[in-house]
């Protein structure tokens, strides 16, 4: 079986403070460096609302390496190329979506520092559920295939309309990662799949909040959900089947609120098998996490 990396979407997140940190880290120590402690990989979320900057990336390159060496970034591609500029109220097409040359060179300015770093796992295209299965949709893809190919490239996409074979062989023809996602099973969004079309696996949990998927006012509130045991038992299972096919699989959970894909994180490492240690900080608010992981005094 191929390596699998556990970690969580983002880090910075207000609500994480006295939760997954102690209060007052930032002053003595960078978010990375200590999360790096209890997670294999994090998946870098402001690379999609704006270019990261060269030097801000070696930062957390060094910062996540002092706590982890065989720690691994993956990074998501900024939203001039996946979504359109206004897609709360627009679908996202081909049509709608408006990244430029100056775009593409400045997301690739930090993609190439952590690639240099020996740090980049994979470079995650997310487009949203709008983002349907048709000939000029699949054009797009192909551009943003032929500008980003150089990087472990991941497509994640919600429509179902995107599950099936022809689709796959074209990832697998390409060396492109299928992302595996657990969404709500709402309408045609995609439904949970195992794919591996590349060297690199890749899933991602964001939840289960049908309440507040599409309906919340604030955009945090569709990721407040914890996994039941259960849920990730299943998750577990195919994370397995595909590191079978897979080099290297990336398991990244976003159901950030309140630290809630930090807990799901460490427990999953436990149940596939791994060492998993979780801070005391995030044990007293969620006190299930002793049965799985060692707690570190924060």
């Amino acid at each position: 079986m191929g390596e699998v990396l556990v970690g969580t979407a983002g880090w910075s997140y207000k609500d994480w403070e006295g939760v997954v940190y102690p209060p007052g880290l930032k002053r003595k120590q960078h978010p990375v460096e200590y999360l790096a402690q209890f997670v294999d990989c994090i998946e870098i979320n402001t690379s999609f609302y704006g270019h990261m900057r060269p030097e801000v990336v070696k930062l957390w390159c060094r910062k996540a390496a002092s706590a982890n060496r065989a720690f691994r970034f993956t990074a998501k591609l900024h939203k001039s190329f996946t979504h359109s500029p206004i897609a709360v109220v627009q679908p996202t097409s081909a049509e709608t979506i408006r990244a430029t040359g100056e775009d593409e060179q400045l997301a690739k300015e930090g993609l190439d520092v952590l690639a240099g770093e020996g740090k980049l796992g994979a470079l995650l295209a997310q487009f949203p559920v709008s983002f349907k299965n048709t000939n000029e949709n699949r054009d797009w893809l192909e551009t943003v295939i032929g500008k980003f190919h150089e990087y472990p490239l991941v497509i994640e996409v919600r429509h179902s309309s995107w599950n099936n074979e022809g689709i796959l062989r074209y990832f697998a023809e390409k060396g492109v990662a299928f992302c595996n996602i657990d969404q709500p099973k709402l309408g045609l969004s995609l439904r949970p799949t195992e794919h591996v079309t590349a060297p690199v696996g890749y899933v991602r949990l964001h939840g289960r909040n049908y309440r507040e998927w599409f309906e919340s006012d604030n955009r945090d509130d569709r990721y407040n959900y914890l996994y039941t045991r259960d849920e990730l038992e299943g998750w577990k299972e195919r994370i397995t089947r595909i590191a079978e096919k897979a080099e290297k699989t990336y398991a990244v959970t976003n159901n950030h609120f309140r630290g809630q894909a930090a807990v799901n994180a460490i427990q999953l490492k436990r149940m596939l098998g791994q060492p998993a240690r979780a801070p005391e900080t995030l044990a007293r608010e969620y006190p299930e996490l002793r049965e799985y992981a060692e707690v570190l005094p924060s």
